[in-house]
């Protein structure tokens, strides 16, 4: 029985290991454009039925409460906590942020669609709207040569003062992207998502409709990673390891005393 509780502090000890890295992974991007926070969720291990409740303990009676040993714990999922960031001022034309639900498109090298809500934008050499990594946004928009004064409205709309015109000519209509269960998006680096059967297919749409949020120009989301929150749980997590490392140690205590009394 004694070892049995070793190997169910072990447990313990390997889902806490997993959870601070959870919230190590957390604290690492409390600076990273438009990043949402994880959470690790626990879920019990298999358990072994001693005596099953009900179960008959003579021909007239049955047991009225049931024996169950549980094997421990361990990190069942984790799961994005999509609350909105905190919007910064970038003064920066081709900074955008999402206040609402939603994702921007971009093309990847390999001709599949990745979504993001990180809104640090730039121009490539062509014109084109593309992220850092010189990905295209979807729809693709294209800022003519000479263009001054670009402006992009909360609907999407791209607009911007060409040469020789008086006023300002539409250029492009940006969509966003919405899905059933954002939670559900494979995070692939890069600050970029991709969809899975369990987010659902992306709908498509205009900024503002349908739920989706309004795009702010000149503005950037920021981590929504609370700092206080993840140095509380980050404590209460090392409290949880330290416990199960005492339970370990109580029980090669146990196993002492019985090796040198039997």
């Amino acid at each position: 029985m004694p070892s049995t509780a070793l190997q169910v502090a072990r447990t313990g000890l390997d889902a806490q290991d997993t959870r601070m890295r959870v919230i190590a992974h957390n604290l690492a991007n409390v600076s990273t454009t438009a990043f949402k926070r994880d959470r690790a969720n626990f879920a019990t291990l298999a358990y072994q039925d001693m005596r099953v409740a009900g179960q008959a303990s003579s021909n007239q009676t049955n047991y009225a409460t049931g024996l169950n040993l549980g094997t421990g714990v361990g990190v069942q999922s984790t799961t994005r906590v999509e609350q909105q960031g905190t919007l910064n001022s970038t003064d920066n034309s081709l900074d955008l942020a999402i206040s609402g639900n939603g994702y921007f498109q971009i093309l990847l090298p390999t001709g599949q669609v990745s979504y993001t809500r990180a809104g640090n934008f730039t121009l490539s050499a062509e014109g084109q709207l593309v992220t850092s990594q010189g990905y295209v946004v979807q729809p693709a928009i294209t800022i003519p040569n000479g263009a001054t004064s670009i402006t992009i409205a909360k609907d999407g709309t791209v607009s911007a003062m060409i040469p020789g015109n008086t006023a300002a000519t539409q250029v492009g209509q940006l969509t966003i992207a919405s899905f059933v269960n954002p939670a559900a998006l494979q995070a692939s680096g890069d600050n970029l998502y991709a969809e899975t059967l369990a987010s659902g297919p992306a709908q498509i749409g205009a900024a503002g409709t349908a739920g989706r949020g309004d795009i702010s120009q000149g503005f950037l989301e920021g981590s929504n990673v609370n700092i206080v929150t993840e140095l509380v749980d980050m404590i209460e997590c090392q409290r949880a390891y330290e416990i199960n490392s005492k339970m370990i140690s109580a029980v090669d205590d146990m196993l002492k005393n019985a090796n040198q009394t039997l």
